[in-house]
């Protein structure tokens, strides 16, 4: 992926929280047969400081991205949205697309069983502590049977990157009425409004202009 220094994102504290609200992920994998590519959910690995993520796959991809032994790309898409030249008080002018995206690069661990049902525990809680009745892996005797049966059909991993390119594309080389005119134009109700990119741009700026104020 190609950087600007305008767009950069090197903050750990946002490239986790980046990662914790978007936890849906791509991993690439470059295998003698190929590319590979699969989707899973990952979260935060935050029984340790250093950045880091866990999640599993479902047989066979273990092996279809030779897991643990070649270096693996996760891709953490943020939101993301097209931003029209008419929202642009510039003549000529052209329309972009403003994202927020992380490519993490390593290799993976692979967990063993106990530590990967550890994992999957913690995954499910994630996920369901946000319902008014979380439904708990081992929440029953059977529900706890039924996930000791399946969790051997996946296989964990723990990914530690070596190497974090990210980028927060969000109009930070533009004067600040047009960033509020495409955010506008982003809360609206035309075609491509997109709040949860707005959010994401007024956050950014904010944290701009309170450090550009001192």
């Amino acid at each position: 992926m190609r950087q600007n220094p305008s767009f950069t994102l090197e903050d750990p504290e946002e490239l986790k929280r980046l990662i914790r609200e978007n936890p849906w992920a791509t991993l690439v994998s470059a295998t003698y047969q190929g590319l590979v590519a699969s989707h899973y959910p990952v979260m935060l690995d935050d029984e340790r400081e250093q950045l880091s993520i866990v999640s599993h796959v479902g047989r066979p991809d273990d092996l279809l991205h030779e897991l643990g032994t070649t270096e693996v790309l996760v891709v953490i898409q943020g939101p993301h949205g097209y931003v029209s030249p008419g929202w642009y008080d510039a003549n000529p002018a052209v329309p972009t697309w403003n994202f927020v995206v992380a490519h993490l690069y390593g290799v993976p661990e692979v967990l063993e069983p106990e530590e990967n049902y550890r994992v999957l525990g913690r995954l499910v809680d994630f996920f369901e502590d946000a319902l008014p009745e979380p439904r708990r892996m081992e929440g029953t005797p059977a529900d706890a049977a039924y996930a000791q049966r399946i969790s051997s059909g996946t296989v964990g991993f723990r990914l530690t990157p070596t190497r974090v390119v990210a980028k927060s594309k969000l109009s930070q080389n533009r004067p600040a009425a047009i960033v509020d005119r495409i955010i506008e134009n982003l809360e609206g109700d035309g075609p491509y409004a997109q709040p949860a990119l707005a959010a994401e741009m007024r956050r950014t700026h904010e944290r701009l202009r309170q450090a550009r104020n001192g």
